[in-house]
């Protein structure tokens, strides 16, 4: 190469590399630009816009995206109830509650569970005890986090999740459904008196610890005693160090 090169080389800018910007997020949309999207007549157009929401906060967006929820396209539908579910409103619980019972899709039904969770609601506590008892396997698993997630809700909710939550920890099936139990019955604890219901909660995570088969399951459980706090359910989790297990 000779010199005419090398300065030809030398005078051309340098390319941008892909490390430059490394960890930065990309922009997130334009809720203006998304929010006629939402009423497009074309599927595609709400799609885009019902994901969009999904990380937008918008309030004007809300009542579109509950029409969404009964869209034909259930990517549509999922993507309109995840989008209620980062933009959690009074208005929209009863809607998720009606697509909950009556759509087909399993996918739908998990993000309608999600979106009624975060919502925050004392008129999804019955749904989603029924979603916990009867549905398949990945819409139970959040069922069981959105009972969780109902712990500032009231007591009254409080108290009659811990039940079916303890019955699921001890019954179901699936080992991650068995976790998420767990999980859900430690962050109602920690809302209660130490009542009847609170004993309840404490000794079903106190047996997950001494006799559940999966490690996984007996790990949420110590980790949710760890967060109460309970006296005896320390003293358990100190003894079965002890002995080695």
């Amino acid at each position: 190469m000779d010199n005419e090169d090398l300065n030809q080389l030398n005078i051309q800018p340098m390319a941008e590399s892909p490390l430059d910007h490394l960890g930065e997020e990309p922009p997130k949309p334009d809720p203006e630009e998304m929010l006629p999207l939402l009423i497009s007549v074309e599927p595609s157009q709400r799609m885009i816009a019902a994901r969009a929401f999904c990380e937008l906060q918008e309030k004007r967006a809300i009542t579109p995206l509950i029409k969404l929820l009964e869209d034909d396209c259930p990517l549509i539908r999922v993507s309109a109830a995840y989008a209620l579910g980062r933009n959690p409103s009074p208005d929209a619980v009863e809607p998720l509650i009606t697509q909950l019972n009556k759509d087909f899709n399993g996918y739908v039904r998990k993000g309608v569970v999600w979106a009624l969770g975060n919502c925050r609601d004392r008129r999804a506590l019955e749904p989603l005890v029924d979603v916990l008892r009867t549905d398949i396997s990945a819409v139970r698993l959040w069922a069981a986090s959105s009972l969780g997630q109902m712990a500032k809700v009231s007591y009254e909710v409080v108290v009659g999740a811990i039940p079916p939550l303890i019955e699921g920890l001890r019954r179901d099936s699936m080992p991650a459904v068995r976790s998420n139990c767990a999980w859900a019955i430690g962050q109602l604890c920690r809302e209660l008196p130490s009542n009847v219901v609170y004993a309840g909660g404490i000794d079903a995570l106190i047996e997950a610890l001494e006799e559940e088969q999966d490690m996984g399951v007996r790990e949420d459980a110590k980790s949710s005693l760890l967060r109460v706090g309970d006296p005896r359910g320390l003293q358990v989790i100190e003894d079965l160090a002890m002995e080695g297990l």
